[in-house]
């Protein structure tokens, strides 16, 4: 082969850029699209933990004011938060509520119990884990816990949080106040 036709023929194979963009975006698309969509995921999830958040703060609002105590049953209350975080699953499999009233903040801080949420492996555990007489009265000190589950689209979201069994994402919401004083 003659020397001058080989040095054109790899000058000109290595001239040739056909092709390379799309070998660049095979490359950077899917760490790109990955990025994006945890960015997406991310924001989602702070969107249901505020939603989660803003249902218990609302809810805690009828007990604070001793709406819950002329009339509102358990189930009742627990619909009250669901109507928010309905939007993002089943209030029925997802959604657990606790009320606890306590006689002095001392008690409330001697109270160690985990927040129980609901979980395939245990269906003991029922949505409304109280009763109307949890909402205590007048200065009473209340404690409200909302656990709802999430389950996250994306498998490799950065956030380094711990899963149930079942692969969901605890967003645990809570509220404590002191009743005002309202009339019985």
């Amino acid at each position: 082969m003659d020397k001058g036709l080989a040095d054109k023929t790899t000058t000109s194979f290595l001239c040739n850029q056909r092709g390379t963009a799309a070998i660049e975006f095979a490359i950077v698309a899917p760490i790109f699209l990955a990025l994006i969509f945890s960015v997406i995921e991310a924001g989602y999830f702070y969107f249901v933990d505020s939603a989660t958040t803003e249902a218990t703060a609302k809810a805690s609002r009828l007990i604070r004011t001793g709406q819950a105590q002329n009339g509102v049953d358990p189930d009742a209350f627990f619909d009250e938060i669901c109507k928010v975080v309905s939007t993002f699953g089943d209030c029925n499999e997802r959604l657990t509520v606790d009320v606890a009233r306590f006689d002095d903040f001392g008690e409330l801080a001697a109270d160690l119990s985990s927040v129980a949420c609901r979980d395939s492996a245990d269906p003991s555990i029922a949505g409304a884990q109280f009763s109307a007489a949890d909402y205590g009265q007048q200065r009473d000190i209340v404690r409200v816990r909302v656990c709802f589950l999430h389950k996250s689209v994306n498998p490799a979201l950065g956030l380094r949080l711990e899963k149930n069994a079942d692969g969901f994402r605890e967003m645990v919401s809570v509220a404590v106040f002191r009743n005002e004083p309202f009339a019985n």
